[in-house]
């Protein structure tokens, strides 16, 4: 007997993040911070965990940019 394959679809694609994202993500996250901790350090800590969370919500779309201009880590 034959077996039957189903066609794939563009929804069964798996989809995945590429490393050089998580990279920008967390390397802006971190840079943002030391930066907010040398700058602010006068003004309470929470501030210094928001600014790590703006690096990494920046890094998202500039890891994207890279991985389009330059592609993944090997």
């Amino acid at each position: 007997m034959r077996k039957i394959t189903k066609a794939h679809t563009k929804s069964e694609e798996k989809r995945y993040t590429p490393i050089v994202i998580f990279f920008w993500i967390f390397g802006l996250a971190f840079l943002f911070y030391a930066i907010a901790r040398i700058g602010l350090a006068a003004y309470p800590h929470p501030i210094h965990w928001a600014s790590m969370l703006v690096g990494g919500v920046v890094g998202y779309p500039v890891g994207w940019l890279w991985y389009r201009w330059r592609g993944d880590i090997y």
